[in-house]
Parts: C-alpha cells; sequence; structure tokens
C-alpha cells in the first residue's frame, strides 16, 4: 500500500507543478498582451504597466481566456482603434507561445 500511496503523491506534486507552470504562462501572457494593448492605446510607462496589471486581473473573472479578450478587444473598440478580433487572438497566441518559452 505504502508504494501505490508513493506514486499517488508524486502524480499529485506533478500535477500541482504543471498548474503552476500553466499559471504562470498565463499570467505572462496576459502581462505582456496587456503592455501590448497599451502600446495601441497610447500608454506608456507607469501606465501602461497599470493597465497591463488590470489586463492580467481581468483572467479572474472567467475560466478560460476569454475574459481576457473582451477586456481588450473591448477597450481597443472604446477607443476606436482599427483592429479585429483575430488580430487580437492572433497576438494573444504568439504571446503565449513566447511565454511558454520563457519559463
Amino acid at each position: 500500500m505504502s508504494n501505490f500511496e508513493d506514486r499517488e503523491r508524486a502524480e499529485e506534486r506533478k500535477y500541482a507543478s504543471e498548474e503552476e507552470k500553466i499559471f504562470k504562462v498565463t499570467a505572462r501572457r496576459n502581462k505582456a498582451l496587456g503592455l501590448w494593448a497599451a502600446g495601441l492605446l497610447g500608454l506608456d510607462g507607469a501606465a501602461a504597466e497599470e493597465y497591463a496589471e488590470h489586463v492580467a486581473l481581468s483572467d479572474l473573472k472567467e475560466t478560460g481566456e476569454e475574459d481576457v479578450f473582451k477586456k481588450v478587444f473591448g477597450d481597443l473598440q472604446a477607443k476606436n482603434i482599427d483592429i479585429t478580433e483575430h488580430v487580437v487572438r492572433r497576438e494573444m497566441s504568439a504571446l503565449m507561445e513566447a511565454a511558454k518559452n520563457e519559463i
């Protein structure tokens, strides 16, 4: 029974480690997306950093990434930035790959 319990604990640690990595990668992507959008919105410096933090926090509203997309795309539309959903989603995907490579 001890051998089974050891394997079970090892699997639980592995799962927790993978979930933590996913969280870190996603948070990094969200901040990078916020900085990208901030540039389109004409924000820089502290204002861009603050906006990026708001984007990162928006990920806590819903499961998945739609809440982040809605935040960024909605903010861009509100400022009449000429951009499509496809461009924002493509940037999200590219930044996710970059974040995976960084972590």
